[in-house]
């Protein structure tokens, strides 16, 4: 192996890193807006259009709109402590932009896109709707039958990412892209290999 091929190599793989990193973070921000957007979009649409605690059939009893304001957390659970989850919200939002530099796999990208979004989506009500900063109520509107709760878009999305979390650690798959996997060494025994691929 000649010089110029010894100081090449190790370039590579931080090159194809960083832009697996890029793609991951550019897919991060795109499901963010998407979600983000979304949820907004509806909500305004809903504050616009129906009047509150009035049961606007969508597909019969499956699945009605109900115009609510939540002061609590997701599915209207712990309702009077809305600066609580304001402060929460505010936390995870930060540690995402903290750590998103690190995300290099697409699964993890999506994850964390679909809880910053509907993370932001629910901050932006508890920091600027009635009634005030911090303690704003919520937007929910989405009724299914059987499920006791109402909610909206970004609640959707929030407990989505928690599912997509469970099946990512079920799988091995790290943020950065690494999947953990079990094979026969040569000798019989079982090793651990690392495939370093976004997943």
């Amino acid at each position: 192996m000649s010089a110029t091929d010894s100081a090449e190599t190790p370039g590579a793989p931080r090159a194809a890193r960083s832009r697996v990193s890029l793609k991951a973070l550019g897919l991060l921000v795109c499901v963010a807006l998407l979600v983000y957007v979304a949820d907004q979009l509806s909500k305004a649409w809903v504050v616009a259009n129906l009047d509150e605690r009035t049961v606007n059939p969508v597909l019969g009893e499956l699945l009605q709109f109900v115009f609510v304001r939540n002061p609590g957390a997701a599915f209207s659970l712990a309702s009077g402590s809305t600066w609580i989850f304001s402060i929460a919200a505010s936390l995870v939002t930060l540690f995402i932009i903290l750590f998103a530099h690190r995300i290099r796999s697409i699964g993890w990208a999506v994850l964390f896109g679909m809880l910053l979004g509907g993370t932001l989506g629910n901050l932006t009500d508890r920091l600027f709707r009635e009634p005030g900063f911090g303690v704003g109520h919520v937007i929910d509107f989405i009724q299914v039958w059987g499920f006791p709760a109402i909610f909206n878009i970004a609640d959707i999305f929030i407990v989505s990412s928690m599912g997509l979390f469970i099946i990512l650690t079920l799988k091995g798959i790290g943020m950065d892209g690494t999947r953990q996997t079990t094979e026969p060494k040569s000798d019989g025994s079982v090793g651990t290999a690392i495939n370093d691929e976004a997943r």
